[in-house]
């Protein structure tokens, strides 16, 4: 059995209409350490990640966060989310670094309140955590994919959250600052004690830097430690990872 799990998936199915997505996954994640789930495209891997963030609703099956029942969980500040958003993000957008990062304390302080002192600190240090501490005051969209990445991991992490859940957030990010995207995620682990579940194509990266891996396709077809993944991955997932 595994202990200290934060994230609990019971024989959850979800279907769009007629389409089966997900089928009675069964998965779960320890305290502190750094799932990666892969598979194919299709696959139901980031709709499996909108489950357990409470964007859409199973039709079986439960999620628990902290051993709470996702329907009654409440405390979503304990939940950092980065996307895909350095793909698409509009570049004439006019807020600073800091603005961006500091949305990330709605939760916390509440919706139009002004940042205390405290909560501006709060703000500096996840931008100085992330490197961007000499961008503070420039426009997000004047900065790159990948230190756009940096301050939405920043915003992420601002308050201080249990969980970090990343999905695909590589995508468009240059190879010199994916290397730099995922010594970030490994000091946030260390430093902080973050638990990290991550969705990524980009497999192999991902195997080098993972605790613990998960193939999903519909179903979970694999879930493990990398090197395990790794010794069965030639017989079992190769061809289907090359459908993407």
């Amino acid at each position: 059995m595994i202990e200290n799990k934060v994230i609990d998936v019971k024989d959850v199915s979800f279907q769009y209409g007629r389409d089966i997505v997900l089928d009675h996954i069964n998965l779960s994640v320890t305290k502190g350490s750094f799932l990666g789930i892969v598979g194919p495209n299709g696959s139901g891997k980031s709709t499996l990640l909108k489950l357990i963030l409470g964007l859409l609703r199973p039709d079986e099956g439960e999620i628990y966060l902290f051993g709470e029942r996702l329907s009654k969980f409440k405390h979503w500040e304990r939940i950092g989310f980065v996307s895909q958003k350095a793909n698409s993000f509009n570049t004439g957008f006019p807020a600073t670094v800091f603005e961006v990062v500091s949305s990330g304390l709605t939760g916390k302080i509440g919706l139009f309140r002004f940042l205390r002192p405290k909560h501006k600190m709060e703000v500096i240090r996840a931008i100085e955590q992330v490197g961007m501490k000499d961008f503070m005051n420039r426009k997000i969209g004047e900065l790159s994919g990948g230190q756009q990445q940096r301050v939405f991991i920043a915003r992420a992490i601002v308050s201080r959250p249990d969980i970090l859940i990343l999905d695909e957030p590589t995508v468009g990010v240059d190879a010199r600052n994916v290397q730099s995207f995922y010594h970030i995620l490994k000091s946030l682990k260390e430093e902080l004690g973050i638990t990290l579940l991550m969705v990524s194509h980009d497999i192999d990266t991902l195997l080098s830097e993972a605790d613990h891996v998960a193939y999903l396709n519909k179903r979970v077809q694999f879930y493990g430690d990398v090197d395990e993944y790794k010794r069965v991955r030639g017989e079992r997932f190769s061809l289907m990872e090359s459908v993407k």
